[in-house]
């Protein structure tokens, strides 16, 4: 395989598709744009798909895991432990995405990358990539060969998906302390200042952000430097962070469509972009979290959410809740009657 196996070329859209469904749309008994956001989603599910009638059926969901050092700065309102008592919730069906999942008939796959302490759980896919990241505030958070192994843990998981013959991605996430890495990472991405980017996270109180926003702005400055976006993951991103980015390259290279969950999500996806940019293509964006940094990140990849709900869960939920309204506007694409057959008049050209 190619050790630079992101840069590889994307799959590209096909546009005769996307023309075929926007030709079928304006002959549906409706106003033309009578459905906002779905009837503008649809002719890019079409041209991701390569067909004129997309679906999104079979879903399957992957949540990457692990710790991350910066914790032990005291940035996050719920103790490490969390993290890995979190993946047994995950498989025993008790975590909001668990639910989710069971609902939409979608495959759920947990992936442990690493956490502070060695778990054995069943149906976790542990890795192992180490104990967590190292804290970032005093060194890298992780060596480049680490990097890489993460994020090819996200492509593995998309060939898996892709061996289900899944019509749709979604990466979730579970780490505690990975939004002060997402803002970290976002900040050095985007050139923007903690205060900007950083939020509550988990909870945290007004005193508590300060606090997060200060630990952040030391990270940013011991790692000063012309970094490019590989460099600033390995420098402050997490395991899950790396393997999403991964996960959406890969996604865009075997052509499946990528729903992009929130904050920490779209982080990875900025990461994705910027290494490979064609990959933009495949992904769409779930919805807005609650998290403030968000609408910078999505305004830097020219995203339009398809939910406000202010959301900050994580976990993959809040693109696990977009995926009805996807199915219906699939639905309505299909079952629709065009003009012609239910004998109604056009509209005047």
């Amino acid at each position: 395989m190619n050790k630079q196996w992101w840069l590889e070329a994307c799959r590209v859209p096909d546009e005769a598709a996307r023309q075929a469904a926007r030709q079928r749309d304006a002959q549906l008994t409706k106003p033309a744009g009578a459905l906002g956001r779905l009837d503008a989603v649809i002719p890019d599910l079409a041209a991701l798909q390569g067909r004129e009638r997309p679906s999104l059926e079979h879903a399957f969901i992957a949540i990457f895991a692990g710790d991350h050092g910066v914790a032990e700065e005291g940035i996050s309102a719920f103790p490490q432990s969390v993290t890995g008592q979190m993946l047994g919730n995950f498989v025993n069906g008790g975590a909001a995405i668990s639910v989710l999942a069971k609902q939409l008939d979608a495959t759920l796959e947990v992936i442990d990358l690493g956490t502070a302490a060695p778990l054995s759980l069943p149906r976790v896919r542990h890795l192992s990539l180490g104990p967590g990241t190292r804290n970032f505030t005093k060194e890298p958070a992780m060596s480049a060969e680490t990097c890489l192994l993460a994020m090819q843990a996200g492509r593995d998981t998309v060939l898996r998906a892709q061996q289900q013959r899944s019509e749709l991605f979604i990466g979730g996430e579970m780490g505690i302390g990975n939004t002060t890495t997402a803002a970290a990472l976002a900040c050095a991405l985007l050139d923007c200042a903690p205060r900007e980017l950083a939020g509550p996270g988990t909870g945290l109180d007004a005193a508590g952000v300060v606090h997060k926003r200060a630990v952040i702005e030391r990270a940013l400055a011991l790692h000063m430097g012309p970094h490019d976006t590989f460099g600033w993951m390995q420098r402050v991103g997490g395991f899950e962070l790396a393997a999403l980015t991964g996960a959406y390259i890969a996604c865009a290279q075997q052509g499946i469509v990528a729903l992009v969950d929130g904050y920490i999500c779209s982080v990875a996806a900025l990461c994705a972009v910027r290494l490979n940019p064609a990959c933009g293509d495949w992904l769409l964006f779930a919805h807005r979290s609650a998290e403030p940094g968000h609408l910078a990140v999505l305004a830097a990849l020219d995203a339009r959410p398809l939910l406000d709900l202010g959301l900050r869960l994580g976990e993959g939920s809040g693109a696990a809740l977009a995926v009805p309204l996807l199915r219906l506007a699939c639905a309505l694409h299909h079952g629709m009657a065009t003009f012609d057959e239910a004998a109604v008049a056009a509209q005047h050209p």
